[in-house]
């Protein structure tokens, strides 16, 4: 099964210069994500913003200190990763997953092992807990082995417990990892047997140095990644304040399906999975719970219309994961590829240029919309969600998908009978103004 296409129709290939001085960029201190794709934007290449950043050290204007990759680090990182076979990735490339290219922080360079023609295929996450029970670890056998035979690639994080046993049920059919440190230095150190297995079929990500020892902050970070490339994500018991909560998060914040398996009341492992599915996510007894909604999902109302390469698309939903530089994004026009013209000819002139009509503003993510028009009939008093869906004029599903989101931020409560209310820091000031 395909994943829906959201790539921009004309990707070219970074060449080695190009990805060389990307990963050497990426590698730099204090450069995450957000400060590479402003540096991008502003520069126009990588290397441009190479040779610009001494300069912006001296100023002192980057607001923390940098050190800057040096060349031999980057040949010897690549040089590893040619050993084990991981090819590095451009954000702007062809084979980089689709739903991952269109978070808020995708990382701009993935090192990736294995079968390339997984990253293509429709993918599901399912994540829960490490200490899970036998009753979980069964059922997650039986989840995943449903899922993937209806052609989906079984998304996780490598962990002991839920995680394991999914990627162990659909090695077969294609798995795909998400390393919370480098490829080269596999956590927890047990799994490396079942790594290997899994990539004749399915692959192993990361974004970190190749050698990377994972640590408490990178754990967020693959789990982002893991939500970030899947159409859903399944939670398996999970306990409150898990890290498959944070993942879950992630994917609503998306505009992503999340599925919680019920379990029993009194097992603290099922707690966190029992208030998703309070607080609006869809229950999930069986595989096909997960395939038939999945069969009506329509992404195109859930993707944001704008790209990595344009102006203020890091700053869309970006979650503070990095310690990072505090640069002011520019103006700067693009530099991804242009669009090749039907007739083989030139791109048409840009707008502002004599003759032609002003570019049209990019319109905002359909989940905004549906996001705002709640919160304006959301407020102390509970309403049901099916009221929400009426009043607003947005799917039912995609309502739930919003509320959930806006559940695990903190921002709305929901209460029985499927009730939710805006919580009072919410709630409209006498003097606010309607826009």
């Amino acid at each position: 099964m395909e994943e829906t296409p959201l790539a921009p129709e004309t990707l070219g290939p970074l060449d080695d210069g190009e990805r060389f001085d990307w990963l050497r960029l990426l590698r730099c201190e204090n450069i995450g994500p957000r400060t590479f794709q402003v540096l991008l934007n502003r520069h126009g290449s990588a290397g441009a913003a190479l040779a610009a950043l001494p300069a912006l050290i001296a100023s002192g204007k980057a607001g923390r200190a940098i050190r800057i990759a040096s060349v031999e680090e980057t040949e010897r990182e690549i040089e590893a990763a040619q050993r084990l076979g991981a090819r590095f990735i451009g954000i702007g490339e062809p084979d980089y997953p689709a739903l991952l290219r269109a978070t808020a922080s995708a990382p701009p360079l993935i090192a990736v092992r294995g079968n390339l023609s997984s990253l293509r295929r429709s993918k599901i996450a399912i994540v829960g807990a490490r200490n899970a029970s036998a009753a979980g670890l069964a059922f997650t056998s039986q989840l995943a082995r449903g899922i993937a035979r209806a052609g989906h690639v079984i998304v996780s994080g490598l962990a002991r417990g839920i995680d394991a046993r999914a990627h162990q049920a659909a090695i077969e059919t294609g798995t795909i990892a998400v390393i919370a440190g480098g490829l080269g230095n596999i956590y927890p150190s047990e799994h490396e047997a079942l790594l290997e297995r899994l990539l004749e079929q399915g692959a192993a990500i990361s974004e970190m140095p190749f050698g990377w020892e994972a640590r408490g902050r990178d754990f967020p970070r693959r789990n982002r990644i893991v939500a970030g490339l899947c159409r859903a994500v399944v939670v398996v018991e999970a306990a409150r304040r898990s890290g498959s909560l944070i993942t879950a998060k992630f994917a609503a914040d998306e505009g992503r399906e999340i599925f919680a398996v019920p379990g029993s009341p009194l097992d603290p492992r099922a707690e966190g999975a029992n208030d998703l599915l309070r607080d609006g996510a869809t229950f999930c007894t069986r595989a096909e719970d997960v395939i038939e909604a999945l069969a009506e999902q329509n992404l195109s109302r859930t993707q944001p219309e704008t790209g990595f390469f344009e102006p203020g698309f890091a700053g869309r939903g970006y979650q503070p994961l990095w310690d990072e530089l505090e640069l002011p994004e520019v103006g700067a026009a693009s530099f991804a590829p242009a669009p090749a013209q039907p007739d083989g000819g030139a791109p048409p002139p840009q707008s502002g240029v004599e003759g032609t009509a002003p570019a049209e503003k990019p319109r905002g993510r359909p989940r905004d919309d549906i996001e705002r028009r709640l919160f304006a009939l959301l407020g102390p008093v509970p309403v049901s969600v099916d009221e929400l869906a009426r009043a607003s004029e947005a799917p039912a599903r995609e309502v739930r998908t919003v509320l959930l989101g806006l559940k695990l931020a903190g921002r709305i409560e929901w209460h029985g009978g499927d009730l939710v209310s805006s919580l009072p820091a919410s709630w409209p000031r006498a003097n606010d103004q309607e826009e």
